[in-house]
């Protein structure tokens, strides 16, 4: 990565959003950014992670050459990059024409026994993007997102961390339900979150057999 732009984005002269724009006018900058995933600045390293989350999501076309990188990046020391990494590879599951994502399914699920809310969530809910991209994996999908209402406590996932989990597994549900074989088994779960004493999770499950059961 050049000089200049390393001191930009460590000095917050150049934004997330300013990187996004150098991007989107010469798409051969990619691999510099990607580069500066490496960075041993916070600052650097999380200006490129989300920077690349934002352009995977509206250029999944020209991000896609590159998902070998995201793959690896899955297994980051640093958590907040894991995260930004598990949204841009559901982004790019749109143009997978390789199916590269279908090759790590069990790794990019396995990340639901991470026992850190936020690495649960972003899988969680981000599966209904994947689960469209990728309608033959629904099946699958299905059975990975009914998983988490039996998910062990941590210091990081507490009950209420759970119930928030619980509720983007709904959401998620809900954007391809009609194409659930084993739609039981998911009422099931659904019915079973109407008593939680987190109120939007209740509602949402409430909305969800309104419009499903």
């Amino acid at each position: 990565m050049p000089t200049d732009f390393l001191q930009e984005l460590e000095s917050k002269a150049l934004t997330k959003e300013g990187l996004v724009v150098k991007v989107e006018q010469d798409f051969s900058l990619v691999p510099t950014v990607l580069e500066g995933t490496s960075s041993r600045k916070a600052s650097i390293r999380y200006c490129c992670g989300k920077a690349l989350m934002d352009l995977s999501e509206k250029h999944p076309e020209r991000i896609y050459p590159y998902m070998d990188r995201f793959i690896e990046l899955l297994e980051s020391k640093h958590r907040i990059l894991t995260w930004n990494v598990i949204i841009s590879i559901a982004n790019l599951t749109r143009v997978d024409s390789e199916k590269k994502f279908d090759a790590i399914f069990d790794k990019y699920y396995d990340l639901l026994d991470d026992g850190y809310m936020v690495t649960v969530a972003n899988v969680v809910g981000n599966s209904g993007k994947i689960a469209l991209a990728k309608p033959y994996l629904i099946q699958e999908i299905t059975r990975e997102l009914l998983k988490v209402e039996g998910l062990s406590l941590t210091p990081h996932l507490t009950a209420e961390c759970k119930r928030v989990i619980m509720e983007h597994a709904i959401r998620s549900l809900d954007v391809f339900f009609d194409k659930v074989e084993a739609k039981e088994n998911a009422l099931s779960f659904v019915r079973r979150q109407l008593g939680s004493p987190r109120k939007s999770l209740a509602k949402r499950a409430c909305d969800f057999l309104e419009k499903w059961a």
